[in-house]
């Protein structure tokens, strides 16, 4: 038995091939250098999207309807936003996505792709008692977040962060999503199951330690006694190592290249960069034995943080690209696949007596 499934393969898919040992990974054909900063979240989606649905249209119509999506999923949910944004930002997006129809057409897809963007700027302006702001039909999906979040600066970078996230091999919840659409659910509890694999720590929700991590050395002064002293107490160092990668993750640099467009993040990332390099010489000197670079988590913390997330919806941001894949996986394993059961092994005792 392989714990956790390591090297077991699942599913077979045309969507996405994580190349561990060689640092790619390719979505649909395409490496991920020439969709980050090069496509939009659009039309990356529309490419995910590609020969699952009858009624997919050209990707300038694609971009339209999930404009004119991201505009019903506010009218379906707006008179719930009061008391949903009582919930921590991502359980209260969660229960607004819950809301929607669980259908398995084009219209049900891309008002699921559109619910995080609408909703996660909504709850997070709602908690600071500010006034939600709906969405707009003319304008990028990258660029509404950002006029919905209530700022000006950022849909590029963001733009860019969509596109590297939108899928990744099989994931847990990527495999989550499948495994109920392998049971002909529909496409929302699809999403619902991969939202709940996706907030776990050690999934989805560890880019908002690396602020944690970088805002504590900082405050301490010293990159490389800090970074010592966490090691040597046993503790992680958060943005760094991989499950799947042995080299450095191709994501951390599309991210890093992203963050080059802001103006007054020069400060903040050249610390960054002088963490990164202590932290990785400290982890190749104790650890020479195991690869251990920086990954995807390190800057997107950094980029999510320059665009004006809060640290508690980081998770819900990361939803909001990978929502892309859940969608085309799961209409995938719905078209291919069959019912996903595996096999147990019952290690109690073959018998017991009763009371």
């Amino acid at each position: 038995m392989n714990n956790g499934l390591e090297d077991v393969v699942a599913a077979e898919t045309v969507l996405s091939d994580v190349r561990g040992a060689e640092g790619q990974l390719i979505i649909r054909g395409h490496p991920l250098s020439a969709l980050a900063g090069h496509w939009t979240f659009e039309q990356t989606a529309h490419l995910l999207f590609s020969n699952f649905f009858d009624d997919l249209p050209d990707a300038m119509t694609f971009a339209t309807r999930l404009a004119e999506a991201r505009s019903e999923v506010f009218e379906i949910t707006r008179k719930q936003l009061d008391s949903l944004a009582e919930l921590p930002v991502y359980d209260g997006m969660r229960a607004a996505m819950a809301m929607l129809p669980d259908g398995i057409v084009l219209s049900d897809a891309l008002r699921l792709l559109a619910a995080p963007a609408v909703l996660l700027p909504a709850l997070i302006r709602a908690q600071a008692g500010d006034a939600v702001i709906a969405p707009t039909v003319g304008t990028g999906h990258a660029a509404d977040v950002i006029h919905m979040l209530g700022r000006s600066d950022g849909a590029k970078a963001l733009d860019t962060y969509l596109v590297t996230v939108s899928d990744h091999g099989l994931n847990a919840s990527t495999f989550a999503a499948r495994v109920v659409a392998s049971t002909q659910a529909g496409l929302t509890s699809s999403v619902l199951a991969g939202l709940g694999a996706l907030k776990g720590p050690l999934h989805g929700g560890a880019p908002g330690p690396v602020i944690d991590m970088l805002d504590a050395i900082s405050a301490n002064g010293d990159s490389k006694g800090w970074i010592d002293r966490t090691l040597d107490d046993g503790e992680r160092l958060m943005g760094f190592g991989h499950r799947i990668y042995r080299t450095r993750d191709p994501r951390a640099d599309a991210l890093k290249t992203a963050l080059l467009s802001f103006d007054h993040v020069g400060p903040r990332l050249r610390f960054a960069e002088g963490v990164e390099r202590v932290a990785l010489d400290a982890l190749h000197r104790r650890k020479p034995d195991r690869v251990l670079e920086t990954n995807v988590e390190f800057y997107t913390a950094l980029l999510l943080e320059a665009v004006g997330f809060p640290k508690r919806a980081f998770t819900g941001v990361f939803a909001m690209g990978r929502i892309a894949g859940w969608l085309a996986h799961a209409r995938e394993q719905a078209l291919t696949g069959r019912l996903i059961r595996p096999a147990s092994r019952y290690v109690e005792p073959v018998t017991r007596s009763a009371a």
